[in-house]
């Protein structure tokens, strides 16, 4: 593994070369060592969040790191936890650095220092150098690199080649105006001064057990950017409530900042006639002196302060519980009884003391119980059902981590824990009171005095939009925007779209769903591009086929917001209509389960009610309910077809509820092409064997195989003869032969290779292939598998017999003959045919033969095979040479019939 990372409190300079380093090591993952400056991580959340992905350090294991690129330090001091690393044998270390050398600095294999202003200097040297371009929002960042380690070019340190490499990325697009916002300066040497007197002048108040610093200034004259002063000031005192009453050119004002949610500046701004958010605020004070204003803070801050409410003042007890083995219709009559919509499930813990063997295992809700004896399921266990990935909290928690599960994750029940015992809960509506009772202590992420939802959950997306996808392509989301604007609905672009999108990865299937009717919406769309519609009436669902001189005829395909619900488990979906909320809920993984708008007033406002970006960071492969493969079992090859062509992982819930669902046996309860076609899917990928592979580890072949060789189990041959595929695929798509070669037909040959063509005709009628492709396949593993056994045997084969051998088979049948060969020169005689011998053919045709005096007949075919024998075995090679063969081994031809006649 390797890995980018800077010094701990990484700043602009760290972060841009961190990023540009990984232009320079596209394999390498990005990780921060420690904590980021505050206007850092506030860059990162509002405007990298969809663009770059860093790794979580806890995320990374150290002893598998075997490169590590060090940028902006060189101090193993300064890279935290990382540095342990550093012991792994044989590791690479390269470092880039514009620091003066220090004692103790690392030593590189590769080292680039160099004297000048800023890291990020060095890197665009390179890319000039090697003339690697750079987009305009990369180039931002660089500046933003440049710009803050010089001081806007204006420090003692900077040097020509920082202003050489400043000019250049503005030459690249750089944006000042994004760097001017983001870049803090140096102070003069007049707000030094105004900085030592606020220290002077600083008094500690601690208020419900908050400290809170107040601050007072008389100043002759007014004085610009002194909020800014105040915030350097909180900086670099590390304070977490500040409020200043200063008094300038006979005028006082009031400039507050918080970081507690006790501390509420908006609020405390707001009663001396001010304004702003919760954590920054400001107001003008009128007909007040400055004592007279501090006198009024302080006791308007006695009354807004709360203390901060815990664990054990909001749980609620006594806590309803169920043991984790009950059945689900146990745990239902518990929530009827007690009226309650969640419970704990508890599980026997051996490694407890007795009195407290019981541990959390898992919470179960009604929503979940409702829809398993709906489906008939509630005579099973609980713990076949309930949520296990979930945190449990002590008596001592704050406010802030109880927000945080949630708000933020979504936790509809959190366990309270005191020495192994569980000793309360707290739900969503023990929250919601609390909040309710006290607005003070809402969330920072539910005060910001706007309209729009917190970036969290929404942000938009129009720069990633334009950046990532081509003009013609955004022109027509646009478009699809205009058309549902007309209509008086609601147009979101979903699924796959906006996950590649974030992962700016190339998607081109673009699924569009309607707020209103689909249906109507996608003939006036058809009709505005002049495209072709087809339509679903009974899913109210709609194709369109764009004309071929656009987007290369596009495909998009409309769907009306619905909620499906299914009758039985694995049966297919009934429709209803319904919001696009609910419409994302009935998804298959959180990570498709997002929205973009397209109409003209939110263009690009990116949608997500479910922690979706979060596991979209962390390539988790999450349901989004505990019954999803209850209801469609199908979708357990969509997960593992995502998590291994992603490279993202089924997280260990999820895995759990698909070990569940084999276990019910659910496959043969649906019409069994779904499940083909997502193993078709699986097949048709570049290199399925890890798929297929994971297939195999959730016991799956039992439903897809059952009279799979050998014992449904993956063995060393089985996995040798999938890798032969591959690599004869590999080496077929090489040739670029304008010939069809579907993939997934040769996996599916050699996965059953060591099968009878019974089983393979069988598994077909069971997945209800069409008939020409069963009988196709079934010929061509006969066909291989019968010429792969002479062939084994066979010491010497002529360049004819390879001919006449492989002369049956298909593409599909010779790549499949390649990954069942037991001999090199197997291989070797498939390679030799379709690279050669298969293009061969004789000078004389019959229309000759004619004129040589041989009489039509099938005879003729007799004597241009032989023929064509000779030529194989380059017995013969000029049209001379064909027609003296032909008068040694057929002479007379006048005198007799030609063989055959």
């Amino acid at each position: 593994m390797q890995v980018i990372t800077t010094h701990i409190n990484a700043d602009f300079d760290g972060l841009a070369s961190m990023i540009a380093a990984q232009k320079l090591y596209p394999e390498a993952i990005m990780v921060f060592s420690g904590s980021q400056e505050k206007n850092l991580r506030d860059f990162i959340n509002e405007t990298l969040q969809d663009r770059y992905d860093f790794a979580r350090l806890k995320q990374i294991e150290l002893t598998t790191i075997t490169r590590l690129i060090v940028v902006d330090t060189r101090s193993v001091k300064r890279i935290g936890t990382l540095a342990a690393c550093l012991d792994n044998p044989g590791i690479s270390i390269h470092l880039y650095d514009h620091h003066p050398d220090s004692p103790g600095d690392m030593k590189g294999d590769l080292e680039l220092v160099q004297d000048v202003g800023s890291t990020t200097t060095l890197f665009t040297q390179i890319f000039q150098d090697r003339q690697i371009p750079v987009s305009p929002s990369e180039a931002t960042i660089l500046g933003l690199g440049i710009y803050e380690d010089t001081g806007s070019l204006t420090h003692l340190t900077t040097r020509p080649a920082d202003l050489q490499a400043a000019a250049w990325l503005l030459e690249q697009g750089a944006q000042l105006e994004i760097i001017s916002q983001f870049i803090t300066y140096d102070l003069t040497a007049h707000q030094v001064e105004l900085l030592h007197e606020l220290m002077k002048t600083a008094s500690s108040y601690t208020i419900q057990g908050i400290e809170v610093v107040v601050i007072t200034l008389s100043l002759p004259e007014y004085v610009d950017d002194f909020a800014m002063i105040v915030r350097r000031f909180m900086i670099m005192e590390n304070l977490d409530a500040l409020f200043a009453l200063v008094s300038m050119a006979g005028r006082t004002y009031l400039i507050g900042r918080s970081r507690f949610p006790e501390v509420n500046a908006g609020t405390v701004a707001r009663d001396f006639g001010g304004g702003g958010h919760a954590t920054a605020a400001s107001a003008t004070i009128h007909n007040m002196t400055l004592i007279e204003a501090e006198d009024k803070l302080i006791r308007i801050l006695h009354r807004h302060i709360r203390p901060q409410a815990i664990a054990q003042e909001m749980l609620s007890q006594p806590v309803i519980s169920v043991p984790a083995e009950a059945s689900i219709n146990q745990a239902h009559y518990l929530l009827t009884r007690y009226n309650i919509t969640a419970l704990p499930a508890m599980t026997h813990d051996q490694k407890l003391p007795h009195q407290t063997a019981s541990k959390v295992a898992g919470i179960i809700t009604r929503r979940v119980i409702e829809k398993a004896i709906h489906h008939g399921l509630g005579h099973l266990p609980v713990s076949e059902y309930m949520s296990g990935d979930i945190e449990i909290l002590p008596l001592s928690a704050t406010l802030s981590d109880i927000e945080e599960l949630i708000i933020e994750r979504r936790q509809r029940l959190i366990p309270i824990v005191h020495d192994h015992q569980l000793v309360g809960v707290i739900t969503q509506t023990d929250l919601l009171n609390m909040l309710v009772n006290d607005p003070a202590h809402l969330p920072r992420s539910l005060l910001h005095e706007t309209k729009e939802q917190p970036h969290e959950r929404t942000r938009n997306l129009t720069p990633l939009i334009a950046e990532s996808l081509d003009k013609e392509l955004v022109a027509l989301l646009q478009t699809i925007g205009e058309v549902a604007e007309s209509l008086g609905f609601k147009a979101f672009a979903v699924g796959g779209f906006v996950r590649d999108l974030l992962l700016q990865s190339k998607n081109l299937d673009l699924d569009i769903v309607i707020e209103g009717d689909g249906i109507v919406f996608a003939k006036n769309l058809a009709r505005r591009l002049n495209g072709q519609v087809k339509v679903h009436e009974r899913f109210i669902t709609a194709m369109i086929r764009l004309p071929e001189w656009s987007l290369n005829g596009l495909r998009i395909d409309v769907a009306t917001a619905r909620l499906e619900y299914y009758d039985y488990p694995a049966a297919l979906p009934t429709v209803e209509l319904s919001s696009v909320k609910l419409d994302l809920y009935r998804r298959d993984f959180t990570i498709n389960a997002m929205a973009i708008e397209l109409n003209p007033s939110r263009f690009g406002t990116l949608i997500d009610f479910f922690n979706c970006q979060g596991d979209l960071k962390d390539k988790s492969i999450k349901v989004l309910h505990n019954l999803s493969f209850v209801e469609d079992p199908t979708r357990i090859f969509r997960a593992i077809r995502f998590e291994k062509r992603m490279d993202f992982r089924i997280d260990s819930h999820t895995s759990r509820l698909i070990q569940s669902a084999v276990k019910m046996k659910l496959f043969g309860k649906a019409n069994d092409p779904r499940f083909f076609s997502e193993l078709k899917l699986i097949l048709s990928e570049e290199n399925p064997l890890p798929a297929i592979n994971r297939l195999a580890e959730f016991n799956l072949f039992q439903f897809l195989w059952p009279d799979l060789k050998p014992h449904l189990k993956i063995d060393r041959r089985f996995n040798h003869t999938l890798t032969q595929a591959e690599q004869a695929l590999s080496w077929f798509h090489l040739l670029y032969l304008d010939e069809p070669c579907p993939a997934w037909q040769v996996y599916l040959l050699a996965i059953m290779s060591r099968s009878k063509a019974a089983e393979l005709s069988a598994f077909c009628r069971r997945f209800r292939l069409p008939s020409k492709i069963s009988d196709f396949l079934v010929q061509q593993k006969v066909t291989a598998d019968k010429i792969s056994h002479v062939l084994y045997r066979r010491s010497a084969i002529r360049r004819s017999e390879l001919y006449w051998f492989f002369k049956e088979l298909s593409n599909i049948g010779l790549l499949y003959l390649m990954a069942i060969a037991r001999k090199n020169e197997i291989k070797k005689g498939v390679s030799l045919y379709v690279t050669d011998l298969r293009k061969i053919r004789t000078h004389i045709t019959g229309t000759d033969l004619k004129t040589m005096g041989y009489p039509p007949g099938s005879g003729f075919k007799i004597i241009l095979d032989k023929l064509l024998t000779a030529r194989l075995d380059e017995v013969v090679q000029s049209r001379q040479d064909e027609e003296n063969f032909i008068h040694q081994h057929f002479p007379s031809p006048l005198c007799r019939q030609l063989p055959g006649d």
